[in-house]
């Protein structure tokens, strides 16, 4: 494993307007690229994951999985806003030499996606073999692949969507709501907005998960409690967990980014923008997924030309993308031999 920052020269645009100088990519490598420079797996990362795929998506990668340094040449970048070595709220702002916070300059999908590009430009990798991502990884997978759909040979997308819900931007601007009740958020410190991103993450663990998840998981051995539930230590310890690894500045950037996502925007109908991606593609659903519900992706499988669809039953819901590594590898394994030679896609399930 190679951990790196790359220090882009050239100002980026943002889609939003405004600009950002001086921009910093971290990510992670494994493995070598091959001679034909036909291996590379490039990876999204999710909300508050970071460059280190080996690390949150064991099972999937790692030197004995599906995707190993010992043939694929494996990239994942952090990305735009995170708190893991990007350009972020954090990050010095060189007009002021003072950090940026609450005015750092909103960002897309798209800008994340853009990021991507610029990276691959510097690694002077010109075919991405595999582009993988879930939930907001897959989002910023789907931006990449419009954006230059002859760079992209196969995708593969997870519980996530061609534009975010209203259902999804309800959940995260409650969260929102809950960083701004910390009366700490808006100061210039680094530790700011604390409590509210500990109340945000619990928020989000309940679209995360479900109501079957939390009746087996938390379940109480007596009935004679009143108080202190396990449920409730649960959305504390998460939380808490949460704080201690991530900022406030970062996650209210980058929930207003996953809300940002709509592949329609600027470009036509849906259904006829994702005819514009050219690379096979397989799209996965997870049956309890409340937060990108499976009809979500079987409207991706419809109208991308080279898709199949798959669904597969999680007990964890949402999460069940980082979790449900064993029949990933097997569906996943299936739709590389599939497309190992020829363009065409052997249908796993296509969706009519």
């Amino acid at each position: 494993m190679n951990s790196k920052k790359y220090s882009h020269k050239k100002p980026v645009k943002l889609e939003k307007g405004g600009e950002l100088a001086g921009v910093e990519i971290a990510y992670h490598t494994y493995g070598k690229l091959n001679e034909k420079k036909d291996n590379v797996v490039w990876v999204c990362h999710a909300l508050t994951a970071n460059a280190d795929v080996f690390d949150w998506w064991k099972g999937l990668f790692g030197e004995n999985d599906l995707f190993n340094p010992r043939e694929h040449f494996i990239v994942c970048a952090n990305i735009l806003g995170s708190h893991y070595g990007t350009t972020n709220p954090l990050s010095v702002d060189p007009a002021t030499g003072e950090p940026y916070y609450l005015t750092f300059p909103e960002f897309t999908t798209r800008d994340m996606a853009t990021l991507h590009q610029i990276l691959a430009d510097h690694l002077e990798i010109d075919d991405i073999s595999v582009l993988i991502g879930g939930s907001l990884g897959g989002q910023q997978a789907m931006e990449w692949s419009l954006a230059q759909p002859d760079r992209i040979d196969r995708l593969i997308l997870i519980a996530t969507n061609a534009f975010h819900s209203p259902w999804g931007i309800a959940f995260n601007e409650s969260q929102r709501l809950a960083l701004a009740a910390d009366p700490t958020f808006r100061l210039a410190d680094p530790d700011a907005g604390k409590a509210g991103l500990k109340a945000a993450r619990s928020i989000a663990l309940l679209s995360y998960r479900n109501y079957n998840t939390y009746g087996i998981s938390q379940q109480e051995v007596s009935s004679e409690k009143t108080d202190d539930f396990k449920a409730s230590s649960y959305q504390n310890y998460q939380g808490e967990k949460l704080v201690k690894r991530f900022n406030a500045h970062s996650y209210w950037y980058l929930t207003k980014a996953m809300d940002s996502h709509n592949i329609a925007r600027g470009r036509g109908l849906p259904e006829d923008v994702l005819k514009r991606i050219q690379a096979r593609t397989l799209v996965i659903g997870i049956t309890s997924d409340l937060l990108f519900p499976p009809a979500e992706q079987e409207f991706l499988a419809r109208h991308i030309s080279e898709a199949s669809y798959v669904e597969i039953d999680s007990f964890y819901g949402h999460d069940g993308f980082l979790i449900e590594t064993e029949i990933l590898t097997k569906e996943i394994g299936n739709f590389l031999k599939s497309t190992a030679y020829g363009s065409q896609v052997v249908a796993l399930h296509k969706i009519a």
